[in-house]
């Protein structure tokens, strides 16, 4: 865990905020790749996950930014009303669960909305490198950009290409245009709100690009119907201890509850954070972290939205 400094807080768009973090010790800060987000323990006691968006050349500081979600569950309405400017916070180290390929030649930058901070720190990272790329901003409209004006003054600025929902057609993205001609040496990578990320990775799969080719992190899980969910057992392989998860709770809350440790963040199937490796059984995966062949493998899933197609699960825990 790290102590740092909120030296900058200010609205970058409407509803979104950032926050510039300097070492409170002073000193640089661990180094970064682009696609790394940071654990932050906000002042209420919740811990969310944020994308740092900044130059990753940059060791002085950290920059975030944060969507205050009309559906916040505590996170983003802490750091919006509760954090400012002066105050001390605890983040983790970056973890990077969203790497630019190295194998590639070529790179294409899907952001909407919220969805530009990795996107911001691949740009910056890509540029560094004088790499092959070309970066796609999509927003509603331009209040709602954030570093729209970053974007056009940026060194890479002539790779940028924004997509205005409320401007004219001619500008708006067209997808299957730019996917229409996939190749092994070009890779995708798209974040930002599931409605884009869907119509992104939708053109992408029917224009049929490689799996390995496609990179997406989501912010947010998708609805699910839990009005069928039944109870099943998971059992321990460590202890062989087996536990009745009710249809009603999630193995980590169960397993929470009985004192069995699983490190977790999200709670959404989004981050990550609480893989567990499955010995037997076949998971009901519902995260948005695993691609669809990592589903198919069924030797692991994520504790924390995740149930059971089989009786029973058996975890490396």
């Amino acid at each position: 865990m790290l102590q740092v400094n909120v030296i900058r807080k200010k609205n970058v768009a409407t509803g979104i905020c950032s926050f510039e973090l300097v070492l409170a010790e002073g000193g640089p800060l661990p180094a970064f790749e682009a696609g790394a987000h940071i654990d932050v323990h906000t002042p209420n006691g919740l811990i969310r996950q944020y994308s740092l968006c900044n130059d990753p050349a940059e060791r002085d500081r950290y920059v975030i930014s944060v969507l205050r979600d009309l559906n916040s569950r505590g996170g983003s309405d802490a750091m919006h009303g509760d954090v400012q400017q002066g105050q001390l916070l605890t983040i983790s180290e970056p973890r990077n669960l969203f790497p630019l390929a190295e194998e590639a030649t070529r790179h294409l930058l899907f952001g909407g909305g919220i969805g530009i901070t990795p996107i911001l720190a691949m740009a910056y990272e890509l540029h560094n490198k004088g790499a092959d790329f070309e970066l796609h901003y999509c927003y509603r409209s331009e209040d709602r950009a954030a570093f729209r004006s970053d974007l056009l003054s940026a060194p890479f600025s002539s790779r940028v290409k924004l997509h205005d929902d409320s401007g004219a057609q001619d500008q708006k993205l067209d997808a299957p245009a730019l996917l229409a001609n996939p190749d092994g040496n070009t890779h995708l990578y798209v974040c930002g709100p599931n409605g884009f990320m869907n119509y992104v990775l939708d053109c992408a799969h029917e224009a049929r690009w490689a799996p390995q080719c496609v990179h997406r992190e989501f912010f947010a899980a998708e609805k699910i119907d839990t009005s069928a969910d039944m109870s099943f057992e998971v059992e321990l392989v460590s202890t062989g201890k087996i536990f009745l998860i009710p249809s009603d709770r999630t193995v980590f809350e169960v397993l929470d509850e009985a004192g069995i440790q699983i490190e977790s963040s999200c709670e959404q199937g989004v981050c990550g954070t609480c893989v567990t490796r499955v010995i037997q059984g076949i998971p009901d995966h519902r995260d948005q972290f695993f691609t669809a062949e990592e589903h198919a493998a069924n030797d692991q899933f994520t504790p924390c939205c995740s149930r059971a197609r089989t009786a029973r699960l058996v975890l490396d825990i």
